[in-house]
């Protein structure tokens, strides 16, 4: 007889942990609270424009290919990945930016160009970002984080110190021209840390972003969410969106269903994809892991006030992705996360998919992301949103030399009151649980409840962490549990 598993939630760790399970013979429902599947990668289509409203960069394309590869398919199989030349920009003050491009000669050249002697220092750099990539992705971050024993390998034992120095600390070790530092340090933000406290071992990332590129899938981020949904059907698994679970039904703390909001279902097994505190809402007081204190000491990564905007004509001065470093790092980060409040002056991100994507908008059209990043917990409010929305717009058009707010056709906002109401996420936050030294791999939260057998967890709050990548990587990680436990 078939075990039946029940999935709380619809995004990748969720859809990923169904595919697995289903392919080893499990009776797999998904029940998702929204109208759409995706969690946070989901999609916004309005006036002939398309947005992807969660996850914007495609990176890491050798997991999406390990995932697929387990299926005996390819990405192609389901989706157009188009490499991205330039990767990205970053404005530091008006017109004055330094372009990051698709190979690491090219890169290389921008940085000796910007502070001679510093393409040496940086080949070094990411030939030691590329080993630990190497050791990482292709290796520790697909255990489960049960043991600290996971850690201790005969090639981590060699990178130990990285696990107890910093990014920051080694950037500027190297680099002295504060545009390059900042470059450098921007993709562990991924990470939901400040470089000061993400360890050493993290500049993975930096490979990830030079070494491997930045790729744009076709249509958007979306169709990797319905390639995963296809192949999840073609596997036998039910998907039924508008059903937010409200109950997780346990007896003899054991979980052996739940209570939506039309009906009771069994299920031997419940897996959570949903946001990993939410969930522990849905059971009893005393069968919950995790107490509100635990949580709330906890280093979250950021919440963001997103816009999307619908522009009646194309912008210029912009890549595909650009990103506005013009004010102070390291005062954002301090209200991000040592004293939360609204930042006074914003780092903030811009997307614009029709620079590559003609599916994206409208001919003639701009479709335009803007995203700022925030302490989880904040007050939220239409007024702040409106200042936000005017204080970015004004400093776009002066770095970038261009007047747009009157070609603004439509824009659409959402911010941490829409992370709370859309995804239960705690506080808002919008990527989940940082990766600082004390949150990761066996000290983040665990993908089996220790207090409810059968009760299982996936996604950017448990193993690995935040992230597109590590979310598949956490799907899989969780069905191989399952799995074993029942075999």
């Amino acid at each position: 007889m078939k075990k039946t598993v029940i999935i709380i939630g619809s995004g990748f760790s969720s859809l990923s942990a169904a595919c697995y399970l289903a392919k080893s013979g499990y009776n797999i429902s998904i029940l998702e609270k929204n109208a759409t599947i995706g969690g946070r990668a989901r999609q916004l289509k309005r006036d002939g424009f398309t947005f992807d409203i969660g996850p914007t960069w495609y990176w890491m394309p050798d997991v999406f290919e390990r995932f697929f590869s387990d299926f005996n398919k390819k990405p192609s199989d389901y989706y157009t990945l188009e490499k991205l030349n330039p990767a990205y920009s970053v404005y530091f003050k008006k017109n004055d930016y330094i372009t990051i491009e698709d190979t690491l000669d090219k890169i290389y050249k921008a940085f000796e160009k910007e502070e001679p002697g510093s393409a040496k220092k940086l080949k070094k750099f990411i030939n030691r970002a590329q080993s630990n990539y190497d050791i990482a992705i292709k290796d520790l971050v697909y255990n489960p984080g049960v043991s600290p024993l996971e850690l201790v390998t005969s090639k981590t034992v060699t990178k130990l110190n990285e696990f107890f120095s910093n990014i920051k600390r080694d950037v500027r070790k190297e680099f002295k021209n504060e545009r390059l530092v900042k470059i450098l340090e921007f993709p562990v933000l991924f990470l939901g840390a400040k470089p000061s406290d993400t360890p050493s071992f993290y500049s993975f990332m930096n490979y990830a972003d030079f070494g491997l590129g930045t790729f744009h899938p076709k249509k958007g981020m979306y169709q990797v969410i319905l390639a995963l949904e296809n192949l999840a059907k073609t596997l036998g698994v039910k998907i039924k969106t508008n059903t937010p679970v409200e109950k997780i039904v346990t007896k003899n703390k054991k979980a052996v269903g739940v209570i939506t909001n039309k009906e009771k279902l069994h299920a031997d097994i419940v897996l959570s994809g949903a946001d990993y505190h939410h969930t522990e809402t849905l059971l009893e007081i005393p069968l919950r892991q995790y107490s509100e204190n635990y949580w709330s000491k906890k280093t979250f990564a950021p919440s963001s006030l997103l816009f999307y905007v619908g522009f009646d004509k194309k912008i210029k001065n912009v890549n595909h992705h650009t990103l506005f470093f013009d004010v102070d790092f390291d005062t954002h980060a301090k209200a991000i996360y040592d004293n939360p409040k609204w930042p006074e002056s914003p780092l903030f991100y811009a997307s614009f998919p029709s620079k590559t994507d003609n599916c994206a908008a409208p001919e003639n059209k701009e479709a335009g992301i803007f995203l700022i990043p925030l302490a989880p917990g904040l007050e939220d409010t239409p007024e702040l949103r409106a200042q936000y929305f005017d204080k970015i717009m004004t400093r776009f058009e002066s770095l970038t030399s261009q007047n747009i707010k009157k070609h603004v056709i439509f824009k659409e906002s959402f911010c941490i009151n829409d992370f709370i109401k859309d995804y239960n996420s705690y506080k808002g936050n919008a990527y989940g649980m940082a990766n600082t030294l004390m949150q990761t791999a066996f000290l983040r939260p665990k993908l089996k409840s220790k207090k409810v057998e059968n009760l299982f967890f996936t996604g950017q709050l448990t193993v690995p962490g935040p992230g597109v990548p590590p979310a598949l990587i956490s799907g899989k990680l969780v069905s191989e549990l399952i799995i074993k436990q029942n075999s």
